[in-house]
């Protein structure tokens, strides 16, 4: 089994540049031992206009048969014979990928040591697989990759060209060519793609695969049509792995946003005007309301849920009055930059005793989460896909309960004051809805009745008399047994 990498250059940048990229001479062929065969790189053409690599995959079936693995999903053969008699050594696979991942490592990663400006360069690009199982056929290869900038070319192999009455095999030949992308970025989609549209792997899944894909698939696959039916046949159909792949997806809290950045805008729409005194950004505004809110409850054991990279949790710290804080986010890239600013390894010993950082999902009940004095949920909810949102909700309200629950959320009605932000449109492409003020207070209202929460709500920016406020923050506080008593008595009379 073999693919090829090809791309174009000019004197000033030329193709050969490829073999910095791959970290592979150009003018040498080269092997690689790998669990179950030899890996060979070897360049057919390599000049500054025109430069192609290749990676030839030669299988070792007694290798695969001694270590167990046919071709069944998550390891298991599909029979006995498969172990011996399969497709293995001649089409791209799992098989394939992995050697992607082995021999180019650093070229996934994106990293040159020689030449650090070159992985950021988007160069055209010529991706061939001669050979490709496609369980889905031609229309599902389309489906996976065009969505991704590719132009796609999935020619479906005859199972006999001699008897073409007998139709077409499951393989196809792949031709997918950019203008514009970044080697990393091509390989990533491979890394993927191959063993998805494969569907089937030759090792047993665990849930470092889970890892694995989110990694590979960091910057594509959140957004990607597909995404169930890829992260589904990547772990090779395991639900509970499946599940867990997809609400780190959901909940994901786009950690590569850099919050200085936020500072001057808010969720990617520039502020509404301009002046000679600069406003204060809506995102730092948004944070002393909550702060402010939390000091009104007297709340000394925080949870910021969906903490990103940490900003809250940095605020929290500064005030001593707060003796716990715990930042809890699905991303664990959101979590390693929150540890970074702050400066966690370099804490003294009382401070970073008050700090903890938790990788989770909200779509889940956490023991972890229960006893706390006050939770927050900053520009989290509308992350969520509207299905999810009462998970999430008897989560927080149900099974946590927090005495006091602060919730901030767009307006979007205010959305009109922004003139750069097109009719129609969110403020950010990873939010899956917006709400008026009507539709926030009485999803708020549900959520405090059915939990047992009374709830004050609080315009957070300029109140606009026509649209209301920027940020809306709904502030929930667990009601006692005679609140309750007395609320329903008031609701009957009424």
């Amino acid at each position: 089994m073999f693919l090829t990498i090809t791309t174009t250059g000019t004197p000033e940048r030329p193709a050969t540049d490829l073999g910095y990229l791959l970290h592979k001479h150009p003018e040498k062929s080269q092997r690689f031992s790998t669990s179950y065969g030899t890996a060979h790189v070897l360049y057919p053409e390599a000049d500054d206009q025109r430069c192609t690599a290749a990676l030839l995959l030669e299988v070792d079936a007694v290798a695969l048969v001694r270590r167990g693995k046919g071709k069944g999903r998550g390891g298991a053969p599909d029979s006995a014979l498969a172990q011996y008699v399969n497709d293995r050594p001649y089409a791209a696979s799992s098989l394939l990928a992995v050697a992607l991942n082995d021999v180019f490592s650093s070229a996934l990663r994106g990293t040159c040591r020689a030449r650090p400006e070159l992985p950021s360069q988007q160069r055209p690009l010529r991706v061939e697989v001669p050979a490709l199982p496609a369980r889905g056929g031609a229309a599902l290869v389309h489906s996976l990759f065009a969505p991704l900038g590719w132009t796609v070319t999935a020619e479906p192999v005859a199972l006999d060209p001699e008897f073409p009455e007998w139709g077409d095999s499951r393989y196809v030949r792949l031709v997918l060519e950019s203008e514009e992308l970044a080697l990393a970025e091509a390989l990533r989609h491979l890394y993927v793609l191959l063993p998805v549209l494969d569907d089937a792997k030759h090792y047993w899944v665990t849930s470092e695969e889970v890892d694995k894909l989110l990694r590979a698939g960091e910057g594509w696959l959140a957004g990607h049509p597909e995404q169930k039916l890829i992260t589904s046949r990547y772990l090779s159909r395991r639900w509970s792995l499946t599940r867990q792949a997809l609400d780190r997806l959901e909940l994901v809290r786009l950690a590569e946003t850099d919050d200085s950045e936020v500072e001057e805008i808010d969720n990617a729409v520039e502020s509404e005007t301009e002046t000679e005194e600069k406003p204060t950004p809506l995102a730092v505004q948004r944070r002393e309301a909550i702060l402010a809110a939390l000091r009104g409850a007297g709340a000394a054991r925080v949870l910021d849920l969906g903490c990103g990279q940490g900003e809250l949790v940095k605020e929290l710290l500064k005030d001593v009055r707060y003796t716990e804080v715990v930042g809890l986010d699905v991303s664990v890239r959101a979590l390693t930059i929150a540890a970074r600013r702050l400066k966690i390894d370099r804490m003294g010993e009382r401070q970073a005793s008050r700090v903890t950082l938790l990788q989770g999902s909200l779509a889940y009940t956490d023991k972890r989460l229960k006893g706390y004095d006050a939770a927050v949920l900053s520009e989290v909810i509308e992350h969520l896909d509207l299905p999810r949102l009462p998970a999430l909700e008897y989560a927080v309200f149900g099974a946590a309960r927090p005495r006091t629950v602060v919730v901030t959320t767009p307006n979007v009605e205010y959305n009109v004051r922004w003139e750069t932000l097109p009719a129609g449109h969110v403020r950010h492409g990873d939010h899956r809805f917006e709400w008026t003020r009507e539709e926030f207070r009485t999803w708020a209202a549900q959520v405090g009745e059915r939990h047992g929460y009374g709830v004050e709500f609080i315009p957070v920016g300029p109140d606009d008399p026509e649209v209301g406020p920027p940020t809306q923050m709904a502030v929930f506080t667990q009601l006692t047994p005679n609140d309750s008593a007395n609320d329903k008595k008031e609701a009957k009379a009424a």
